[in-house]
């Protein structure tokens, strides 16, 4: 296992590489003057900008230089951890980021329990009810949930439950009312969790609709297996036969999924903190992108880049723990 893991995280270095050069590409053939939208804001005004000046931010960020330059320079910065200075914000990149994360990471790590917490027991009961009202019902109501886009569900939430035209229950702005740091410890947590209740909610109903779909595939699959049917016949009961020898198995499905959806769920819906005011990774890289500021851009991509493929080595090792039968030494080939 262990010669496995420093296997895969070598293979990681080419990965990662080959990623961020298309990314550098890309981001650099998008309309639009890093240097001059800069170059303005610094000069306070949209017009009048004197070249000069615009030529003086390309060559204080790098920008004058060829882009192979260019990316040459960001690699040497990143071999040392350093993800180079934000245009926008004026700050260190890693600076910046690491004030987003701990938002992000709030937001993804209730979402994705809540998801799991959910979807594991729901996909269970389908696959051992199938074709019953129950699984009938509730594959209907996923699949209903799974086809609304995030955007038209954070929006009525918003209109119904917001303070909009109906009734006002849940707050929609920010993860903390003002004064909040006034507040005894358990008052402020109380109140992040009321502010999380309608984010959270559009992070997680899709995930959790994918989720239940695969797990009651994956635990029908499981059930037909011959040693399921050998178990039933030593009589066992039914619990032992679903909870003890089949959910293992039908697992790995959902721990694969895991190594996608975490990265994913941390680098942030845009959508969401955009549209509830979070200020998070999401909500960073929008910005960013509208300010055309490269090295926010790349630094989000490669943490995102990182935190997959390190949520894919972990879904590997995590299949030898639900399943013994599965082992990445030689012996086992």
């Amino acid at each position: 296992m262990a010669a496995y893991i420093l296997k895969r995280i070598l293979f990681m270095i080419p990965t990662i590489f080959g990623i961020t050069i298309v990314a550098f590409l890309i981001i650099h053939l998008a309309p639009g003057d890093p240097a001059a939208m800069k170059a303005r804001a610094g000069e306070g005004m949209v017009e009048g900008v004197t070249e000069e000046a615009i030529q003086k931010t390309r060559e204080l960020y790098g920008l004058d230089k060829p882009l192979h330059i260019q990316y040459y320079l960001w690699l040497k910065r990143i071999a040392t951890l350093d993800l180079g200075e934000s245009i926008k914000f004026k700050r260190p990149v890693w600076d910046v980021i690491m004030e987003r994360i701990p938002v992000s990471l709030r937001l993804a790590l209730t979402s994705l329990f809540l998801a799991y917490l959910i979807s594991i027991p729901i996909g269970i009961y389908s696959a051992t009810h199938q074709y019953s009202r129950v699984d009938t019902f509730v594959t209907l109501l996923l699949f209903i949930l799974y086809s609304l886009p995030s955007f038209w569900v954070a929006t009525m939430l918003i209109v119904f439950l917001g303070g909009g035209d109906f009734l006002d229950i849940f707050p929609v702005f920010g993860l903390a009312s003002i004064g909040a740091e006034k507040l005894s410890f358990w008052a402020r947590f109380w109140d992040t969790a009321w502010h999380l209740v309608l984010p959270v909610f559009c992070m997680t109903y899709a995930s959790l609709a994918v989720l239940s779909r695969y797990m009651r595939t994956a635990m029908l699959e499981v059930i037909r297996q011959d040693y399921i049917t050998t178990a039933r016949a030593k009589g066992l009961s039914e619990n032992v036969v679903i909870y003890k020898h089949a959910l293992r198995n039908s697992l790995i499905p959902i721990i694969t999924l895991l190594a996608s959806l975490l990265p994913a769920t941390l680098g942030g819906s845009i959508i969401i903190e955009t549209i509830f005011t979070i200020p998070g990774m999401g909500q960073l890289v929008f910005e960013a992108i509208l300010a055309r500021d490269y090295p926010i851009i790349m630094g989000e991509l490669t943490i995102v880049t990182f935190l997959t493929l390190f949520g894919i080595l972990v879904a590997d090792i995590l299949y030898s723990v639900v399943d013994p039968r599965i082992a990445y030494d030689r012996s086992s080939e």
